[in-house]
């Protein structure tokens, strides 16, 4: 089997690229840092392929498609992403720009070909990286969580469309609660509550997604959250998830 990863230089992108090499899969590892994908490459046994690319720009991310296209992909995670704290009006807007690109574009394009791809096999999986934070929205953290929901749903409306068609491809959506990963760094903010280490978060992620499992919440806690969260009204909610945020910085700041 052969496995295309992006975001795959840190956090749960390496540590599924490293599950995954011991299971005895091949890699094609896309990232924007050459030199950290050099290094990953030698540390693993199976064949390993490295792309360095910065998924922000919309060509680099048809560049990648047309170079592996004919790789016989078996398995596409879409990874890369990050987020960024603050107030919505007085965020970076071009940083935001570049988010909606990595964080929807890149994982809308790339689902899209790899899915057409693998729907005239009839075999594959993908495997798209979204959050807890894709069931609902995010003051101080907006932006993010919105394209985390189009990810989630993009994700589930996948997954129907192909049990409709009766095809064995595997559709899986990984929404996982705070990991000990990059993100707070890139963000600009930080976790209040303790984090899931992304080799547990990848591992289970990878397990699940071999047993086709669509919805991947990978610990206890966020999934009595998430199932908690149906039955909170919209403006509390809004208002807890505002409060959390805050803290998040407010941690960040008296460090």
């Amino acid at each position: 089997m052969k496995a295309l990863i992006t975001g795959a230089s840190s956090g749960i992108g390496k540590d599924m690229a490293k599950y995954l090499a011991d299971l005895g899969v091949d890699l094609i590892l896309v990232a924007r840092r050459k030199s950290i994908l050099k290094e990953l490459k030698s540390e693993f046994k199976t064949k390993v392929k490295i792309i360095p690319l910065d998924l922000s720009e919309m060509d680099n991310v048809e560049l990648l498609y047309n170079e592996v296209k004919n790789e016989d992909i078996d398995i596409l995670i879409n990874n890369a992403g990050f987020g960024l704290f603050g107030e919505f009006f007085e965020t970076d807007l071009e940083t935001e720009f570049k988010m909606i690109d990595v964080n929807i574009k890149a994982v809308h394009y790339l689902s899209k070909m790899f899915y057409r791809d693998m729907l005239s096999k009839n075999s594959g999986y993908i495997l798209n990286v979204a959050s807890s934070a894709g069931f609902m929205a995010g003051p101080k953290l907006s932006t993010y969580y919105a394209t985390k929901n189009y990810c989630l749903r993009l994700t589930e409306a996948m997954y129907q469309e192909a049990k409709e068609v009766g095809s064995s491809v595997h559709i899986s959506v990984l929404c996982p609660g705070p990991v000990e990963t990059e993100f707070n760094k890139v963000a600009k903010g930080t976790f209040h509550t303790k984090s899931a280490s992304s080799s547990y978060v990848a591992k289970y992620a990878i397990d699940q997604m071999f047993k086709g499992k669509l919805l991947i919440v990978p610990t206890l806690k966020m999934k009595v959250v998430l199932f908690l969260v149906r039955f909170v009204p919209t403006k509390l909610l809004l208002k807890i998830t505002s409060m959390i945020q805050d803290r998040k910085i407010s941690s960040k700041k008296s460090r």
